[in-house]
């Protein structure tokens, strides 16, 4: 009888520890993964090009505008730490071809399970005060974090609107936390 009881309790430990290293990834606090993504390039420049009638003629065709020099910054704001240190900065970049991206640039902060970069109305404060306000409100998932550190983008969905969504966080999905945050301060 001994023996099956302890067999049992094996059994559940076992369980419990798999449960434990499943939801709460251990590991990940020691590998850091690091990503180094350039901005985008600009578009090439439209221009005209010459056209010739049926007469023979030659006619030049409307210039086309040509399109921005390189990407524009729209908003920027700077990391702040949350549940776990965290800095960088974010930067809110129109493409030269209209699209926007959220760009995070030298980003330092804890790996951890279920990260998700996250653009939200929610002011951004500091201390314990501001680590679970992010999902209270209107907030949208620009996906998984792609690393923990370094540079990296972004895509913007068109409904992205940045009068409304004025912060970014690195949000923990599994916890309900914020890794860091930023507000977003147009430029």
């Amino acid at each position: 009888m001994t023996s099956k009881v302890v067999i049992g309790a094996l059994v559940l430990v076992l369980v419990a520890v798999g449960f434990g290293l499943y939801w709460f990834q251990p590991w990940k606090l020691w590998a850091d993964q690091t990503v180094s993504e350039a901005v985008p390039p600009a578009a090439p420049s439209t221009t005209s090009t010459a056209l010739t009638d049926p007469s023979g003629d030659p006619s030049t065709a409307p210039s086309e505008p040509a399109a921005p020099a390189g990407p524009q910054t729209l908003a920027t704001g700077t990391l702040i730490s949350h549940e776990h240190s965290t800095t960088g900065t974010v930067r809110v970049v129109k493409l030269a071809d209209g699209s926007r991206i959220l760009r995070i640039e030298n980003l330092d902060t804890s790996n951890g399970p279920d990260l998700k970069v996250w653009v939200t109305d929610a002011p951004v404060r500091e201390g314990k005060a501001g680590w679970h306000v992010f999902d209270d409100g209107a907030y949208l998932s620009l996906g998984d974090l792609k690393g923990n550190k370094g540079d990296q983008n972004y895509a913007l969905p068109a409904e992205f609107d940045p009068k409304k969504y004025t912060s970014v966080s690195i949000w923990c999905d599994r916890f309900d936390v914020s890794f860091g945050a930023a507000t977003l301060k147009a430029v």
